[in-house]
């Protein structure tokens, strides 16, 4: 039996497509939100089984990795999240490179020879790594106009994740890769299924918008900070957003915050983008924070912890 664990995102979505498109097979998809990535623990594999583990970090999913390969299951796990003390094992095929300039789809992309780049390129569009993107694009001679539809798909799927539960989001993950599968060019889907693509730019266009109204809670020269209200929409647009304020201030840090339903705040935080380091360390000063270097999140942050995070925050990226 086949197991293919994937974050809900861009990323994990586009891995997974790839993964697929070069050997097609039924398998039981774990997915969720962006931000569930506890998502190994829900695997019921047995020996001579294989899993898939697709943009979820190895170190919050560690436990669950060593019981699969205890149980002899085959694993192969490409991931650009923190990751410590990789296992040695001869049934675990680990890609794990945590660049900055790197995600998953990339890592996918590389390993299956370049067969199906359109998709890691949207991949990497919807993680904000534009220059990467760019680059792959070229080599790929497509048009201007075709980047640019690659990019708005990369955004938008990468936009769809987001969310406390499935119900805040406007396609569940596993019934959008669905929709994906089977296109070998992210175009082809495009053209062939502008219902879906219209209505993940519809959602994005008018989140992005009531997102844009907001005003910072505090700013300086080196840092930012926004708070959304408790709205299905802000917590859809989190992470979008807080890319998009990156695009616009290249030399500052951002972090953008919406309330929950426990009560608390969902954090997202980007790296400067002309220095993308340190948002993965910050993020995991705070229980259920990790990430990566340039983007990380922390998933509950406690109301009375806000301060603390605000000082935290500004102090890293002041120095």
């Amino acid at each position: 039996m086949n197991f293919d664990v994937f974050n809900g995102d861009a990323d994990g979505i586009c891995a997974l497509l790839q993964l697929r498109l070069a050997e097609p097979a039924d398998s039981i998809l774990v997915t969720g939100v962006k931000r569930d990535i506890s998502l190994l623990k829900r695997v019921d594999a047995k020996a001579g089984d294989r899993v898939n583990v697709l943009d979820i970090s190895l170190d919050k999913n560690r436990q669950p990795l060593m019981d699969l390969l205890d149980r002899r299951v085959e694993v192969f796990y490409a991931d650009h999240h923190q990751a410590t003390d990789i296992p040695v094992n001869p049934l675990l095929t680990a890609l794990i490179n945590t660049d900055a300039n790197v995600c998953t789809s990339l890592l996918v992309d590389q390993y299956l020879g370049r067969r199906f780049s359109a998709w890691a390129v949207t991949a990497a569009f919807g993680d904000n790594l534009t220059d990467k993107a760019v680059s792959v694009a070229h080599g790929l001679n497509l048009s201007d106009d075709q980047i640019e539809s690659l990019k708005q798909l990369g955004i938008c799927l990468n936009y769809n994740g987001y969310g406390t539960n499935l119900e805040d989001l406007n396609f569940a993950p596993d019934a959008l890769y669905r929709f994906l599968y089977g296109y070998e060019s992210p175009l082809a889907f495009m053209a062939d299924r502008r219902d879906i693509y219209q209505a993940l730019l519809d959602g994005y266009a008018n989140d992005m918008r009531l997102a844009k109204r907001t005003k910072a809670e505090f700013q300086t020269e080196h840092a930012a900070l926004f708070i959304l209200p408790d709205e299905k929409w802000a917590r859809r647009v989190s992470g979008v957003w807080s890319n998009e304020l990156a695009n616009l201030h290249p030399g500052r840090a951002h972090a953008v915050l919406s309330l929950n339903e426990r009560g608390g705040y969902v954090v997202s935080v980007r790296a400067p983008l002309n220095n993308k380091a340190g948002a993965d360390v910050l993020c995991a000063k705070f229980p259920s924070g990790g990430g990566r270097m340039a983007a990380a999140g922390i998933n509950h942050l406690e109301t009375d912890r806000l301060s603390e995070f605000m000082e935290a925050f500004v102090s890293y990226y002041s120095r």
